[in-house]
This record gives C-alpha cells, structure tokens and sequence, in this order.
C-alpha cells in the first residue's frame, strides 16, 4: 500500500482484485460525478453554471461574453465577480454549491425545477448498470447516493426487467430504511439528499445542516456492518462526512474496507484525507483509489467476477460505441475535426527482468534501491520484481533478499489495458526515456510527469520560446518559487494501442502551503490566453520535438541486462467525421 501525504492509497487494480472477493460485504456511496456519463452535471459543473448566471443577471452583460464555461478567462471573470460578495462562499469551500445554488433560486420550488430539467433525457451509463448488475447477482446489497437522479432505479428497471427488486428510500422514510435493513431486503438504494421528485430536496446550507438524523444513524450503523466504496463523490457535505467518521468510534468499523475512488490529479478534500488516515490508524482497511473515472472503475470490476450475467452490459457496450478508427486524414478537405493530444506509442518493450525473491513491496525494493546506489526501474507484481537495468545492478539491489528466480518476463498487452504493475513499469521507463533523450527535468505525480528544460538557454528551445516567450523565471512576490515552461504526460491505453498524453503547462518548483495560491493564480494568468491556435502550436512543437530522431527515446541507455526502448509516432492522435 503506498501513501502520499499521509493518506492510504492503493491502484485500481489492487481495489478489483479485493473487491471481488469481498463484494457482498460492501455497501456504494455515489456521488454526482458517478453521473457525469449519464448526461447529468457535476456539481463542479454546475458551480460554473451559477457563477455564470449570477454574473450576467447581477451585471445585466450579454450571455455570449460568457458562453464558454472552459475558459479560463471566462472563469476568471466570474470568480473575480464572486470573489467581490462577501455572503459567497470562496472557490473550492464545502459549501460552495450549496450557497451559489441558494443564492441563484432562492426557491425551493425553482431549485426543483432546475433539477428537473438537469434530469431530462439522462440515461444511465456503463456504471449503473454494472452496481445493477451486482446487485442481481447479490454483490451490492445497499447503494447510498447523494444525487437526485433516478439512474440507478433505471439501471435496474433494464437489467431486472422489472422495477419491483429494488427498493428507493428517500430522506422522509429513515424507520423504513432501517426496517430493510433488518430484514435484509435487498438490493436497496437511499437516497441521502431526497429523490428530485421529491419536495424535501436537500441542497442548501440550512438544510444540509438539518440532515435528517435518523437516516444519518442508519448509515453510521451499517458501517459498522459493512465496508464501504465511495464514488462520485467529493466530500463536500459535512453532515456526509461526519456520519461516515462518527461510525469509527465503534471498534470493527468497515469491516470489509473502505475504499475511496478518486478521479483526477487534484487532492481530495482535506475532509476525506483526514477520514481515511483516521480509519487507517484505527486499523481499518482504508484507502484513496485513483480511478480514470465510475465507468472504468465498474468495467475493472465486473472483468474479476464470476457468475454474472453481463448480457445487459455487452448490448450497452455494442449500441454505445461512439467512435470508430479512421484512415488519415488527406487532401484540402481530409483535415481533423478535432487534433487531439496523443502521441502512439509505436513500439515499447515486449519483455522485462523478472526476480522472485523474499523483498516486500515497493517501498522495500526503493530503499533497497537507494542502499545498493544502482540505476534499476522496477515494480512490483503478485509473480516478483520487474525491472529493467544492467544484470548487475537488479542483482545488487535485490541479492539480500534470498534470489530464488532471475529471468525474462514477457509483458503482455493485456495487461497494459489497465493500472497494472506492467503499465506502471513502462509509465515510468517512458518519462525516464523522454527525460534522458531530450534533455529535460522530471517531475514524478500519482498518474502523470512533469517535464520541462534542463537548460532553457538550449537553442533547442529557441522555437518554443517563440511561442510563449520566456521558459523559465520565479513568481513575483515570491523568490523561492521558480516556473518553467514545460509539460505533462501520462501513458494512457485506447483503440487497443499505447498512447502519450502530453499537455502543454507550466511547471513549478519550489512549493509550499504559503504560496499555493500565487501558484494557481500564476498559472491562470499564463494561460488564459491559449486558445486553440495557441494550443495547436505548442502540441506540435511538442510532438516535432518528442519524435526527433526517429522517435527512438531509451530509458538508461544501457547495453548490458534490459533496457526499456520506445519509439513514438509524430502523427498526433485526430478525431474526425468519415463519410461512407
């Protein structure tokens, strides 16, 4: 299990794997974001919607001057207009949505209408029907939800066939949802916050603070009974939240886990930071799970469960599939629609160095690393170590620890689809690769790397600083933090091939808690004004740059043991219409 600053976090396939074996023992809490693919708003979609609206009734503007939510000058301006009432609560409080959405329809009438029409034509996703699916095979007894959809009811009305198995709960029938409970009437869904057709919507400050106490207690309750997934979820809500930390004043708490998904880079709430580290060291099973989203995180899922009747998800699967591959684009009119920024992976390593021995996990193998002072990439797997680097070198690092088997191991492409140690190996001998061959400074994050110039004043650089001007400097106000223009890449896996992901932006150095908020702001400001030509230049400065050479980036460059060789293709992933 690693951990980063002081949370508990394992990878999402670690999760599957324990998920299916404990899955009728855990209970779902799904937020708003478990139905972003349905077609409903985010909750941080919505925050924009009602920074939007109160600017433009509140400065009586033209809606055009601020159509485009995913502008950072746009957001910039709302916030800037928000920032000025003192009875809003900042950017990124708890309260936030509660208070903007309060503030736009005072009425709880209009409130419920708003929710309605964000209802409308939502369909349920991969995800719901994947918990009902779980829950007709009678691994997922109870989902708890924040959200005022009604997608996991459809969910189940389509792979039932039926609406009679599951039971709804909403927040005015608590003794009813104890009652279920005690009988063991599954499957069963409680809504937390009220149903949106309900009139007792729950989603202003006052009421959330008048969270019925009851339901709060009936969930306290089961999660000394059960362990429980969160997912969707931010956090925000406090009466949420503290029933979720009061239930770990009972010994055995979640006794089949907790288990947070997390999608995104950002950190989690400080809320459910502090949740999972006080369930850790009270000895419960708690961890933050990165997820790339609910969609994925129920697809890992289900691919570990015997004895489903996955038929309602394959027909999803069929009639859902949006995009096709496409021959490139050609001639005047073959140009894409939409350039994306993805660079194929054309060739990676097929085998690596695999070594059994008595080590533990990877916190071990770093230390033991760090002890030998060799130069070794490595992961761990359930089979042993891999790695790539000089024979040598793996053998120094590992020979205290009782070297039972040192070979080859093939990396298969199945297990690149996924968070699997393999793809983590080669996440990191590729930004390794990219770092050594084209003369950058690496930063390691939990799913992506930060690279930027070793040497700005490389003529290597001389065309990006063209287009941005200088690459390097420090923040002014604050001479300890450096910037540097650089960019993120992550190895992502689609249409059955490796990609690397790279995102223009800039880098920083130097951080602490006293000048994050000069951090964000630098950044904003920097970029705001990249719009899509902006943008298209610098990805294809990038992807020029990345694949000189032939494309070929080595990680170690070594010539004894196993190196990790890749080759990139220049062509930038497209997305574009093709006409029979």
């Amino acid at each position: 299990m690693a951990q980063a600053d002081g949370i508990p976090e394992i990878g999402a396939d670690d999760f599957a794997r324990r998920f299916s074996l404990r899955a009728p023992n855990l209970m779902w809490l799904l937020g708003a974001g478990a139905s972003a693919a349905a077609g409903i708003p985010t909750a941080s979609d919505m925050v924009w919607e009602f920074k939007q609206r109160l600017f433009i009734s509140q400065r009586r503007v033209s809606a055009q001057a601020v159509s485009d939510l995913s502008s950072g000058a746009v957001r910039a301006q709302l916030q800037a207009h928000i920032d000025g009432s003192e009875r809003l609560s900042a950017v990124g409080a708890p309260d936030e949505y509660a208070t903007l959405f309060e503030a736009v329809y005072p009425a709880e009438a209009d409130r419920r209408a708003y929710m309605d029409a964000k209802m409308a034509g939502a369909r349920p996703s991969y995800g719901h029907l994947a918990v009902a699916t779980l829950m007709r095979a009678g691994r997922c007894p109870i989902v708890w939800t924040t959200n005022f959809d009604p997608m996991v009811a459809d969910a189940c009305a389509r792979v039932f066939g039926t609406t009679g198995p599951l039971t709804t709960v909403a927040l005015d029938a608590p003794v009813l949802a104890a009652q279920l409970i005690g009988e063991a009437r599954w499957p069963l869904e409680i809504k937390l916050h009220g149903d949106f057709r309900s009139r007792r919507l729950k989603n202003t400050p006052d009421e959330l603070r008048q969270q019925d106490a009851r339901l709060r207690q009936v969930l306290i309750d089961c999660c000394r009974r059960y362990g429980l997934v969160v997912a969707g979820y931010s956090g925000r809500d406090g009466s949420v939240m503290d029933a979720l930390e009061e239930a770990l004043e009972a010994d055995g708490a979640y006794p089949a886990g907790l288990f947070w998904l997390h999608r995104g880079e950002d950190e989690p709430f400080q809320q459910v930071g502090r949740l999972l580290t006080r369930a850790a060291d009270a000895g419960v099973e708690a961890s933050l799970v990165h997820v790339d989203n609910f969609d994925e995180a129920l697809r890992d899922v289900v691919r570990l469960l015997d004895g489903l009747d996955t038929a309602v998800l394959d027909d999803f699967a069929a009639e859902r599939r949006r995009w096709s591959g496409a021959p490139r684009p050609a001639g005047a009119r073959g140009f894409p629609v939409v350039r994306l920024n993805a660079l194929q992976v054309a060739e990676s390593p097929t085998v690596c160095r695999r070594v059994v021995c008595s080590i533990g996990g990877y916190s071990e193998i770093a230390e033991a690393v760090k002890q030998a002072g060799v130069d070794i990439l490595y992961a761990r797997v359930q089979s042993g170590v891999l790695a790539f680097g000089a024979d040598a070198d793996v053998r120094a690092a590992l020979e205290d620890h009782n070297i039972d088997e040192f070979d080859l191991h093939t990396i298969e492409t199945n297990r690149l689809r996924y968070d699997s140690g393999e793809r983590g190996l080669l996440r990191d001998a590729i930004a390794r690769a990219v770092s050594r061959d084209r003369r950058l400074l690496r930063v390691r994050r939990r799913s992506s790397d930060l690279l930027y110039p070793a040497d700005a004043a490389d003529p290597a650089w001389i065309p990006l600083r063209g287009l941005v001007g200088e690459l390097t400097g420090t923040v002014a106000g604050h001479p300890e933090l450096a910037w540097h223009e650089g960019i993120g890449t992550r190895l992502d896996w689609a249409d059955d091939k490796l990609w690397l992901l790279i995102e223009p932006r800039t880098v920083f150095s130097g951080i602490d808690e006293d000048n994050k908020g000069a951090v964000s702001d630098f950044a904003r400001e920097r970029s705001v004004q990249r719009y899509n030509r902006q943008l298209n230049e610098l990805i294809d400065f990038w992807s020029h740059f990345l694949c000189s050479d032939g494309g070929e980036l080595r990680a170690l460059g070594i010539t004894d043991g196993v190196d990790a060789v890749f080759r990139l293709s220049q062509a930038t992933a497209f997305s574009r219409r093709v006409r029979a």
